[in-house]
């Protein structure tokens, strides 16, 4: 048997990459009654029948698994804002890199349209998430700086691209993608990729053995997901300070001597970013309240 990633599914048929090849896989029968059903990502066993035909045996285990989009096995996502049109929504970024990180896949932080008057101030933003020990950079797919950097990043890795619509994500993973046009473009030929918003998740092989994730939509925004003794676990910057607080368990709100709240007074960790801690925080213990009434 050989082993591949599911790029996607269509039709009836499963469309696994196996060592730089795509082959066209039914799935047995036992597999179709898997309540965990069979995702774009997932890890494969096919036995081969045919040139580039095969049956998928058996489906390996996930390491991650996203439900919107349905993909399984993430290392990381690129969290896209922009520097206007619209302005950066940094309440959506904290939620987005608090479920990435519950779902233990890396984020990184993109800050598109980097060539517009005035981003600098947003530009200069970004330093609050790399002293909390986020990657972040800015980039413009439009003037192309920073998208080979962002190209390095991919290398390697299965990622997909998250953020609100209208920051150009889309522009993005198309300068990413024209850069090896020739090479790329049958690729995304064979999986259906063009002008119109995508309808299904499916990966894109990248040239040198990444993969990335273009999906309908990326919402993993639910933070009812995550209880409230949970959330500071997800900001880095707690998390270093948290050891010196006086009591094991402190969510940093309301409790004496917590060293959280002494370095948001003394300007080392972000006031703003608390803030949205903060409502972040009330916004679990509502729903949870909400839950058990």
């Amino acid at each position: 048997m050989k082993q591949g990633i599911l790029l996607k599914s269509y039709g009836g048929f499963y469309f696994v990459w196996v060592a730089g090849e795509e082959y066209t896989c039914a799935i047995r029968g036992k597999l179709r009654k898997d309540p965990g059903g069979i995702i774009v990502g997932d890890m494969v066993h096919i036995s081969v029948t045919g040139d580039h035909a095969g049956v998928i045996e058996e489906i390996l285990p996930r390491r991650n698994r996203l439900l919107r989009p349905k993909v399984a096995n993430i290392d990381q996502a690129l969290l896209v804002l922009a520097s206007g049109h619209p302005a950066p929504d940094w309440l959506l970024l904290d939620k987005m890199l608090v479920m990435a990180m519950k779902n233990h896949i890396q984020p990184i932080i993109c800050l598109n349209k980097a060539d517009l008057a005035n981003a600098e101030v947003y530009i200069n933003y970004l330093d609050i998430y790399r002293q909390a020990g986020f990657p972040a950079l800015a980039v413009s797919a439009q003037t192309q700086a920073g998208v080979e950097t962002v190209r390095r990043l991919l290398q390697g890795k299965v990622s997909v691209f998250a953020g609100p619509s209208g920051v150009g994500k889309s522009s993005l993973i198309n300068s990413l993608l024209a850069e090896d046009a020739q090479e790329t473009g049958e690729i995304s030929r064979k999986l259906g990729r063009g002008r119109h918003t995508t309808r299904y998740a499916q990966l894109i092989p990248w040239l040198d053995g990444g993969f990335l994730a273009d999906t309908p939509g990326f919402s993993l925004l639910n933070v009812a997901d995550v209880k409230k003794e949970e959330l500071c676990q997800y900001y880095p910057e707690m998390v270093q300070a948290a050891d010196k607080c006086r009591f094991q368990g402190c969510i940093h709100q309301n409790e004496p001597d917590c060293s959280v709240k002494e370095l948001v007074t003394a300007g080392v960790i972000s006031q703003e970013r608390y803030e949205r801690y903060l409502f972040l925080l009330e916004e679990i213990k509502n729903k949870e309240e909400n839950l058990y009434d």
